[in-house]
Formats: structure tokens, sequence, C-alpha cells
């Protein structure tokens, strides 16, 4: 389970810097369930497959959402590269070190902790005056009822109209509106924690795995794939029931892909992975530098970043499809040529999950 450290906010200038936070953990979750998705070979383990990709978009939108937050009160999102194997941003758990794993069960399980709530399947009732505590170490769900708290405290004039905006017009189609008010933010905060964690306990609901469009939330889908069956309605005390479907997966169906390519030494490897791995940081890069360049002022270029994204996704396919001396293979290390990293997230050699 992620934990972050929530610090009660003194000035506008802390509150930007809390859904900063937010934007770096959001963006941080992609590496690792890109690096699974795309370890699956065309045409195998569909139902995992299709289960990873909405993460993944759901993501993207979640950091998106994010943006257009701080954008609202006259802040400026930093896009910058997390680094694995390390710790996502914030994270205080005990160092939950994060790494990339090709399709397999650790790449399940892994995403299983990232998302974690407080009380699965059946979520704890929120704190009323949760922000309050000076100092707290809380769930990703947590921190975000809490930022929802402190934004809800703010002047009027702090909120900023159409400023630097994202919407689903620009590219990115799903629940992608802009933020111009704090209602907006609450719901973009709703959305956002509901899709990861599912619709926690209200009043006299018992709370539910499934987010605000009636979907599985990431933590369960995740937890489907681990378990390799379907999670299904069920008139029991909990409501849910494993089974009796499947996603029919087979473990072995995947690239050999290796863990954490970014510790790889590349240098002896045959020149086609070396221009393989080459393309991929390019690419991601230049989705990188788009993305800060659209969340500050030019969203034309959003067009750009999914230009590169698209890039991206081809320059992986040749990196999982060329052998390493051994016959194994390495995706995308997820590395930005020349830095540009995540400051609080430094990079960790070694480790095992916490």
């Amino acid at each position: 389970m992620i934990k972050l450290v929530w610090t009660r906010p003194e000035s506008i200038e802390d509150v930007r810097s809390q859904v900063q936070t937010a934007v770096n953990l959001e963006f941080s979750t992609l590496p690792p369930y890109l690096y699974a998705l795309l370890s699956i070979p065309p045409g195998e383990n569909e139902e995992a497959r299709k289960r990873i990709h909405d993460i993944s978009m759901q993501e993207m939108i979640h950091m998106c959402l994010a943006c257009n937050i701080l954008n609202a009160i006259g802040g400026s999102p930093q896009i910058a590269a997390p680094r694995f194997p390390g710790r996502l941003p914030g994270d205080v758990a005990g160092g939950m070190i994060v790494h990339l794993f090709p399709f397999s069960p650790a790449a399940a399980e892994q995403g299983m902790r990232i998302e974690q709530p407080e009380d699965p399947i059946d979520p704890p009732a929120l704190l009323k005056g949760m922000a309050e505590d000076d100092t707290a170490i809380v769930t990703i769900g947590e921190y975000y009822e809490r930022l929802k708290h402190t934004l809800a405290q703010l002047p009027a004039s702090d909120w900023h109209q159409d400023r630097h905006q994202i919407d689903d017009s620009q590219y990115m189609l799903g629940n992608l509106f802009k933020v111009n008010r704090y209602a907006d933010a609450a719901q973009a905060i709703d959305n956002i924690v509901s899709e990861g964690e599912g619709t926690p306990q209200s009043g006299g609901s018992r709370g539910s795995p499934l987010d605000f469009q009636n979907e599985m939330a990431h933590y369960y889908r995740f937890w489907e794939i681990r378990k390799n069956k379907v999670l299904t309605r069920a008139n029991n005390p909990i409501g849910y029931q494993w089974g009796p479907q499947t996603l029919g997966i087979d473990w072995r169906a995947v690239y050999p892909a290796i863990t954490d390519p970014e510790t790889h030494d590349f240098s002896n490897e045959p020149p086609a992975a070396q221009a393989a791995q080459a393309e991929c940081n390019t690419a991601y890069g230049a989705m990188i530098d788009a993305l800060q360049l659209a969340f500050n002022g030019q969203p034309g270029q959003l067009g750009v970043a999914v230009r590169a994204m698209f890039d991206l996704r081809m320059a992986a396919r040749k990196a999982l499809t060329t052998p390493l001396n051994d016959g194994r293979v390495a995706g995308p290390a997820f590395v930005v040529p020349g830095g540009n990293w995540v400051a609080s997230n430094e990079a960790v050699e070694t480790g095992e999950l916490a």
C-alpha cells in the first residue's frame, strides 16, 4: 500500500505543492503499468490486456485532471519522469520499491499494492474534518480527500477561469474536463479516487468495488488478473464473489522481457537492441516535453504528445522483438535523454518490494 505524508497547508503555495505531488504520483504509475501491458504479445491474454490498457488510459486522464486543478489555482504543472526501480513520489510506507515488471503475477500484485484502498471491497466511511491534523500518513485515497477538503477552503480569488485547461476536445477522450472552480476540482478528485479504489462506504451503503461509471476500479482489476478470476455480484454479505468465470490468463504467453531495463548494461548488447532502446528513450522524452508545454499554455502540444505516445508504442514493439545476447528482450526503460527526473524519487539499484 502506498502511504503519503499529508501536512496541513499554510499558504496557496503549499496547496499548489500538494497538487503537484498528485500530478507526479499519477504520472509515475504509467511506466510500470505500460511495461506490463506492452510485454503482452498481440492476440495473447486479451482480457488482462484490456484491463491494464483501460487502467493506463484512466491514469493519464487522472494526471491531466490534476494538472487542470493545479492550473486553476495559479500553479504551473511540472511533468518529470520517475525512475525505476524506485519509490513513487511521496511514498513513505516503509520504502516500497516499484519495478518495471513484464506481465506476470508480480506485476499484478504490484498494481494492487499501488492502488490498494484502506479497506478493500468495503471501504470505510471518510472521516469528517480530516484536514485538521497538522501531519498525517495517509493512503492515496485519503490524500485526495484531504486535498479536496483543503481546496474547499480557498477563496474565490484563488481560482482562475479557463487557465491552461485541457478537455476532451483535445485528443484525450474520456472523462477529462476543464477545472474552473472548486466544484469542478471536487468532481475531478471524486472521479480519480473512484476509478482507483472503488466507491467508499457512505451513509447506509457498504461500498463497492465499482467506480462512478459502474466499472471495476483499478485495484480490483489488478486483483482479477492476479487471481485469474472475474469478480461478480453475489448474494452474500460482501455482495461479490470470485468466478466462476476466468480471464483465461496464460502467464507464459508474454515476451521474455527483463525486469527494470534502466539498470541493465546495454553497452555489450547487439546494436539493434541498443538502437531500439534509444528510439524508446527519444519518444518518451518527446512525450514528456510536449506534455510540459501542453499544460503550461500551449494546448496544441497535446497533439504532439499523442504522436510521441504512438512513436513510443512502435519503438517498444521493436525493442520487445529484438533479442539480447541471452535470448531475452528489453522493453522500454522509460528513460529521458539528458535527465528531467522527479526529484523526490531516487533510483534504487536493488531492492525487494516491502
